[in-house]
């Protein structure tokens, strides 16, 4: 696959995930963190199951213990990421949290390093920065009205740092990109079901009450947007990735006009143009730059 075709299926699942804050929001009105999270992974991840099963065939590769205890780790990061998020929904709104799920566009490089040594284009040093002041701008530019909710989920975006680059490394390991993304799903949906049942009692009605989001999330954030960044990421370095997935606020952003009547301050509009400034500089310079120096001319004495 193509590296701007990788590019384009990861923003195509920003898209998708940055909507989700909307469902996400709307559904702490009838069901706690937990319900929601269990209910949309284990249907997300029963409907990619099927072709997570038809790649593992397809691709019969041995899946040796250290695969697995990859994949366990990449789904117990995935759970927590996801529990803290939605459990900071309920308490902050939609629009914040797409903008606080983006600093793990800080994280990633960091842990890579530390977890991979993995070193990261020069570039990102300049589109980090940038991202993470197009970020706070988008928040108002200022850190006074954070609540408990905005503090869980900058705890979240620890683990989702953390997901991404686990995800990357699983996926290039096993070639299985669709079948660890599913195990993972099924690892969230099946744990935080378990801790819902004694911590919040989910009832039949709560949970029907609020099935328009768990479906939009289940197929489109979770059997969709997730699947699509486990298959573009493969093609993307990691820092990279999470630059480019930090344009998930932008949609939520823009969700959270359109549907729940939030407002962007004045000085959000400039924050969303450095995050895109920032996307397209890690994408664009660093091609131009290998282009530039494959065709400079060689000095000989």
């Amino acid at each position: 696959m193509s590296r701007p075709l990788a590019t384009a299926l990861l923003l195509v699942c920003t898209m998708f995930w940055g909507f989700a804050f909307i469902a996400q929001k709307s559904a702490m009105d009838s069901m706690g963190p937990l319900s929601f999270a269990g209910t949309r992974y284990l249907l997300g991840g029963l409907l990619v199951l099927p072709l997570a099963l038809h790649e593992r065939r397809r691709k019969p590769v041995t899946l040796t213990r250290l695969h697995w205890l990859f994949i366990a780790a990449m789904s117990t990061v995935f759970f927590l990421g996801s529990w803290l998020q939605q459990a900071g929904l309920a308490t902050t709104t939609a629009t914040n949290g797409g903008f606080l799920t983006g600093l793990y566009v800080f994280f990633v490089p960091l842990l890579g390093y530390v977890l991979f040594r993995t070193r990261a284009h020069p570039i990102i040093f300049v589109g980090v920065p940038l991202a993470l002041v197009g970020i706070y701008y988008l928040n108002g530019g200022g850190l006074d009205s954070f609540n408990s909710g905005d503090w869980l989920i900058v705890g979240s975006a620890v683990f989702w740092a953390l997901h991404v680059i686990l995800l990357g490394h699983v996926a290039r390991l096993t070639g299985l990109p669709i079948f660890v993304s599913a195990m993972s799903f099924l690892f969230a949906g099946l744990v935080a079901s378990a801790i819902a049942l004694g911590a919040e009692a989910p009832t039949v009605e709560a949970i029907a009450g609020g099935w328009m989001e768990i479906a939009y999330a289940a197929i489109f954030s979770t059997a969709v947007g997730f699947t699509l960044q486990a298959v573009g990421q493969q093609h993307v370095p990691p820092a990279n990735v999470a630059i480019i997935l930090s344009a998930e606020s932008l949609f939520a952003a823009l969700g959270g006009a359109l549907i729940l009547g939030e407002r962007l301050p004045p000085v959000g509009y400039a924050g969303a143009t450095l995050i895109f400034a920032a996307i397209f500089m890690v994408e664009a310079v660093p091609p131009l730059w290998a282009r530039r120096k494959t065709h400079a001319p060689r000095i000989t004495n």
